[in-house]
This record gives structure tokens, sequence and C-alpha cells, in this order.
């Protein structure tokens, strides 16, 4: 492992798992948290609510942000180890 380039085990991970979170879309989308949840409680349930409006194209711009975020980790990772 190259000195400059070292990540220790916890950062590595801590950057790994740093993903979008149902905060991300609800802030994205506008709505509370809580919105976020109701939208994902089993049909039927009585907290359900439906899905807030625009959520698929939050969601695909959140996935696409989260994939270049760990494209540039792997990337880094990578010279770490090579």
């Amino acid at each position: 492992m190259k000195e400059e380039n070292a990540m220790n085990f916890k950062k590595a991970t801590d950057e790994l798992l740093e993903h979008p979170t149902l905060e991300d879309l609800a802030n994205d989308l506008g709505v509370s948290l809580q919105s976020i949840r109701q939208a994902r409680a089993e049909r039927g349930s009585t907290a359900y609510r439906a899905p807030p409006p625009g959520w698929e194209e939050a969601t695909r711009r959140l996935a696409e942000s989260s994939a270049a975020y760990h494209q540039r980790l792997a990337k880094k990772l990578r010279r770490c180890v090579g």
C-alpha cells in the first residue's frame, strides 16, 4: 500500500457506507422524512401513504450520484493497494 494514499479500515468503510439515505430522498423531493417512511410501509397498513410525486426521478438521481461516488471510492482504493 502506498503510504501517501493510505486509507485505514474505518475510513474506507465509512466512505463505502455513506450512501443516500431516506432523509436525502425526502430532501430531494421536498417532503418530510415521515412521508417517505409512510410510503415505504406495506400497502394495507394503517401507516401506508402513497409515494410523493416525482419519486422515480429523485430515486434515479440519487442512484446515479451514489454510483459516481462509489466509482471514485473504488478508484481511490485501487490506488491504495496497487
